[in-house]
């Protein structure tokens, strides 16, 4: 091969000449010709106990406040499911991925358990009459807070079923016989008397799916005309490949609207249809619906088919068409490009029945000069009045809250300058001019205000919490600060901008407040955590003379084998200045001083920056629980490994400048600022460091290695690698590949696989379903790798997404890291290991 052609053109030339398809799912490539291919493993591993621990350790229940915030519902989180569930038929049909015997959407986490909780009293209140076998799949609180509706789901039997619980009489039961259809969404909501559920139904006599044929009936032919302009079509999968698969898809994602009683009556509403949504008008007289129609495409998800958006009445008669959109195939160039005509409609929630939504002034097109580039207009019932402008934006919508006629907040955003500016309105006076209420960058966490506190309403409509003066509002921030995140409550005056503090989180607890209980702030739901005591919720009293949070729940320590887990956020400067953070675990009864460097994983997920300035600002907080799952790096302290976990990969544009243009230089300072500060630390020995990451962290790790010395191997699970296979576009850059080719080209791995010359594990789900990271990417890489003399694994996992989710799949990805570190990082266990 003519080492002494453009790299790009010896990438496409090796993408052809290279294998299309691999010997086995699972195997090696080694340096040594005599060990070129190992024998293939079969069947799943399991890692060493300590790890196996990790992934069986219990799990805290979920969470959800009622309307009148004073109980709690507390569903059970489950253990991990088993690969065969995990395998059980799934359809990928136009991005949709179904379950075709629930008709619902995949899943494979379910409740277990479900039982509430008084806050007052702190007392558990058990149910009776539930499910033997509990699924929850899905649950709901009635807006009177009497009744609480779930989604009991059983893949086995393919049931779909709805379940009522009495709250008064602590007590279940089903609904209605007739199953459920949860492809594109609950499948159900309250009606704002709660005294119906607005539901989806499979249709009666609907049939069994239409069967594929094994003959074609002809090509599957798709064209484009010239003269349509550049359009960014990303790259997506799970899409139809045929009209065979849109009949099928058809026939999932059809559904029957209906209102179900609390005695069960069914009412059907209206005629089956592609429904991708139906929700109530606050006053309950009419339905918001939105529903795709053909054609279909081929290369984009059911988000962009043609759709008709129209309002109905209970009987489901056509009241209004507010819209009927075309089918979307691409955008213009750029974050900030949107589809023309109506976007992001919803109901105003403060009024009977407002229809609000954003339109874009400017054609969608970020890249068209426009003062104004989105207005958002307002349409009351009965919808026979042309619309009204509640507000014109110089950037794009990025929705309102919802107070009342005098008091609304519109919030907008502009991804090119990261710019943000809320503003209050009166939407009953839509001539009064808009107030600017605060504007800054949203990468600046440091000055970020907190998001406005919202509640439930009599008819279950979220609506900012207003304060008994009607004009103070409350938010609830992160609190970034040098030292770390310190979560807080504020009372702020929209009228002058002053704020009061009413919470602050103090050292040596994270404390978040997750509910405002009160309408003045002073009772506050919060979770609380140190590094040594589990997340658990609080109710804390602001106006008591000693506010002494009292503990509503007490789960203990999930993995107390590491309660002697040190952590420690550490910060550290790049060589161009920049200032760094990472988070510094050491394993239990490890003493840097008296035992030495240890090997060390490092763990990363870039993020791109405009301003250094903003990319130097301290994430996370030091008092937060020393949490060791089975996901992250953090795992390997079980075997004695140091762990860096989050270092910091700004990736930062100035100005005009684009972060991508210098994304190697900028990886490769950020790693190296790493690496010096742990070994100046003396936890982790130069020659014995591994780093790692997920879906973009893997990107990562495949460049390190491709462009430094420093690690002695990688771990990159779920990754992309080679930029030119989505050439409209990744993670956050907004140019597409002919527009930037160099940029693509150099930060594409796959493109230097021959400078890998340390070992390189990927880990992949065979069933990827996110944008971009087909695994096709890490096939490609490993067989280049391969075919280059250098040293990789690949390990394809069966019915696997982007994220994991079987234990057989969990526990094969931690034997597979831990074997691969124990070859190439950590070649003698240190006495005393925690992994002994």
């Amino acid at each position: 091969m003519d080492r002494t052609l453009p790299r790009r053109v010896l990438a496409g030339l090796l993408l052809v000449a290279l294998p299309l398809a691999l010997h086995s799912p699972v195997s090696y490539s080694q340096a040594a010709p005599v060990a070129a291919t190992a024998a293939p493993t079969s069947g799943y591993q399991l890692p060493p106990k300590p790890l196996q621990a990790l992934v069986d350790a219990p799990r805290p229940p979920q969470l959800s406040i009622s309307p009148h915030r004073d109980l709690l519902a507390l569903t059970q989180a489950p253990a991990l499911p088993g690969i065969d569930v995990v395998a059980q038929p799934e359809l990928k049909l136009a991005g949709l991925r179904i379950n075709p015997r629930t008709y619902a959407e995949s899943r494979f986490l379910f409740g277990s358990d479900l039982w509430l909780m008084d806050i007052a009293s702190g007392k558990e209140i058990r149910l009776q009459g539930l499910p033997q076998s509990l699924s929850i799949a899905t649950s709901s609180w009635s807006p009177d807070q009497r009744y609480l509706a779930f989604n009991q789901v059983d893949a086995k039997s393919g049931s779909n079923e709805l379940w009522l619980v009495d709250v008064a009489a602590h007590s279940a039961r089903r609904l209605t016989t007739l199953p459920l259809n949860t492809v594109a969404g609950r499948g159900y909501v309250w009606m704002p008397d709660s005294q119906q559920l607005l539901v989806q139904l499979r249709p009666e006599g609907q049939g069994a799916a239409p069967a594929s044929s094994d003959i074609p009936a002809g090509p599957n032919v798709q064209e484009t005309q010239a003269g349509g302009g550049v359009k960014a079509i990303r790259t997506y999968q799970d899409m139809l490949r045929n009209e065979d698969d849109a009949r099928v898809f058809e026939h999932y994602l059809r559904s029957q609207s209906a209102l179900v009683d609390l005695q069960g009556k069914v009412t059907r509403v209206g005629e089956p249809a592609l429904i991708l949504s139906v929700d109530a008008s606050p006053d309950g007289r009419y339905l918001l619906r939105e529903r795709v129609a053909r054609p279909f495409s081929y290369l984009v998800p059911v988000t962009e088919f043609p759709r008709h958006i129209e309002v109905l009445d209970l009987s489901g008669k056509l009241v209004k068409e507010i819209a009927n959109q075309p089918l979307i195939e691409g955008l213009p160039t750029g974050n900030d490009a949107v589809r023309t005509g109506v976007r992001d409609i919803e109901w105003r929630s403060d009024a009977p029945a407002t229809l609000v939504w954003a339109e874009a002034q400017d054609g969608g097109d970020p890249a068209r000069k426009a003062d104004i580039r989105d207005a958002v207009l307002m349409q009351p019932a009965p919808f026979d009045q042309a619309p009204v402008t509640l507000a014109k934006l110089a950037t794009r919508y990025a929705g309102t809250y919802w107070g009342n006629g005098n008091l609304a907040l519109i919030n907008e955003f502009w991804w090119k300058t990261r710019q943000v500016k809320e503003w209050r309105v009166a939407p009953d006076h839509p001539e009064q001019a808009p107030k600017l209420v605060r504007e800054g960058s949203s990468e600046d966490r440091y000055k970020n205000p907190g998001k406005p506190v919202t509640v439930k309403d009599e008819h279950g409509e979220s609506r900012l919490l207003i304060a008994a003066d009607g004009e103070s509002i409350f938010r609830l921030g992160e609190g970034a600060s040098p030292e770390g995140n310190r979560p807080f409550v504020d009372k702020v005056n929209l009228r002058d901008g002053q704020a009061a503090r009413l919470f602050h989180s103090q050292a040596p607890y994270y404390e978040a407040p997750q509910v405002v209980l009160d309408t003045e702030g002073q009772r506050l739901l919060t979770s609380r955590e140190s590094p040594e005591e589990p997340t658990n919720f609080f109710v804390r009293d602001m106006s008591a003379k000693v506010s002494t949070p009292r503990a509503l729940t007490h789960f203990p320590h999930p993995t107390p084998q590491f309660k002697g887990v040190k952590k420690e956020q550490i910060r550290y400067k790049r060589k161009d200045g920049v200032e760094l953070t990472a988070t510094l675990y050491l394993p239990p009864n490890y003493d840097p001083k008296k035992d030495g460097p240890r090997p060390m994983l490092m763990w990363a997920y870039p993020t791109e920056f405009k301003s250094a300035e903003a990319a130097s600002q301290v994430t996370d907080s030091p008092y937060r629980f020393n949490r060791i799952g089975f996901w992250g790096p953090q795992a390997f302290l079980a075997m004695g490994y140091t762990v860096l976990d989050n270092f910091a990969v700004p990736i930062v544009g100035e100005g005009n400048k684009e972060p991508n243009d210098t994304y190697i230089p900028q990886l490769v300072a950020s790693a190296e600022a790493a690496v010096d500060e742990v070994v100046r630390r003396g936890v982790a020995d130069r020659n014995r460091i591994a780093v790692g990451g997920h879906s973009y962290g893997a990107f990562m790790t495949a460049n390190l290695l491709a462009h430094t010395r420093l690690f002695k191997a990688g771990i990159a699970r779920s990754g992309a690698y080679n930029r030119t296979l989505t050439p409209f576009g990744f993670q956050s850059e907004e140019r597409n590949y002919w527009q930037a080719e160099d940029v693509y080209n150099t930060m594409s791995p796959f493109n230097y696989a021959d400078h890998i010359k340390d070992a390189l594990l990927m880990i992949h789900g065979e069933q990827d379903n996110n944008s971009g990271t087909f695994p096709i990417q890490s096939e490609r890489l490993y067989a280049a790798i391969k075919g280059l003399g250098g040293t990789a694994r690949l390990v394809l996992l069966p019915n696997e997404a982007h994220a994991y989710r079987a234990r057989e799949s969990i526990m094969e990805m931690l034997a597979e890291s831990n074997q691969w570190l124990e070859r190439y990082v950590k070649p003698a266990k240190p006495a005393g290991d925690a992994g002994k």
